[in-house]
């Protein structure tokens, strides 16, 4: 079991803290997407679930930041018995609270990631945008399905839709531009490609992303608790499917 390194402690003890509107905080650990920075985010985030800050109603992480959104007036009830002239501002005292956290803060053990396998049966009806991929990028449709199906993508963030996740790790190799006009409705399932990123819709919703397969499997079910299959830092893995597959894996699920 391994803690964290002094490298890493540092750099999330010295991540940026600024007020977010008048009932919220946001805690940047560097920018853009990099896995690096995403580790930073997950342990904070871990801690947060474990020992919540006092007035915190709920937090919501990205890519490279945490947002914390608390109740101001439970906040400023923690100062009651502290002069006016000594009393600190909603956000400082919030901002205070969050920078022990982050100095104190130190994962017991190295992060596990858990591993989803989601099956995917491509081309066709249900992906009519893979024949435009592999044109795009000077490959065949085979090559685009081998790809695809052989990385191991992390889970960045949910977001956009209801269980929508925002994947890395994709191949520069099968990259290909959003459509020029989206769709208005996409089916739930769809599995999709824009730029440098791959994702799945888990609800029928409008969408401009290169459509190249659809999976049976449901990322979003109201009646599970969470709601949604896929969370921050799991790490995803595509398999193709037949659509003789598709169709039973739908039925045995009805």
């Amino acid at each position: 079991m391994k803690s964290l390194s002094e490298s890493i402690k540092n750099e999330i003890s010295d991540a940026k803290i600024l007020p977010f509107g008048e009932s919220a905080i946001l805690i940047e650990f560097g920018k853009g997407i990099d896995p690096e920075i995403h580790s930073r985010v997950k342990v904070f985030t871990e801690d947060l679930d474990l020992n919540p800050l006092p007035a915190m109603i709920e937090y919501v992480s990205a890519f490279s930041s945490v947002t914390i959104f608390y109740n101001p007036m439970k906040v400023r009830k923690m100062q009651k018995d502290v002069p006016e002239e000594k009393s600190l501002l909603t956000f400082e005292i919030v901002a205070a609270m969050v920078r022990e956290k982050l100095c104190k803060l130190e994962r017991g053990a190295d992060y596990t990631p858990r591993i989803v396998e989601i099956p995917v049966c491509y081309g066709e009806e249900f992906g009519p945008d893979l024949q435009y991929v592999a044109e795009c990028n000077k490959l065949t449709v085979d090559e685009v399905i081998h790809i695809h199906s052989h990385g191991e993508y992390l889970v960045y963030m949910i977001g956009f839709a209801p269980g929508f996740p925002y994947l890395g790790g994709m191949s520069e190799t099968i990259a290909t531009p959003r459509r020029q006009s989206p769709r208005m409705s996409i089916p739930a399932g769809s599995v999709g490609i824009a730029g440098m990123q791959t994702g799945v819709y888990p609800i029928a919703t409008p969408g401009g992303w290169q459509l190249i397969g659809n999976t049976p499997v449901e990322l979003f079910r109201l009646q599970d608790n969470p709601p949604t299959l896929l969370q921050s830092g799991d790490r995803i893995r595509f398999y193709p499917i037949s659509r003789k597959e598709y169709e039973e894996y739908k039925g045995g699920r009805s």
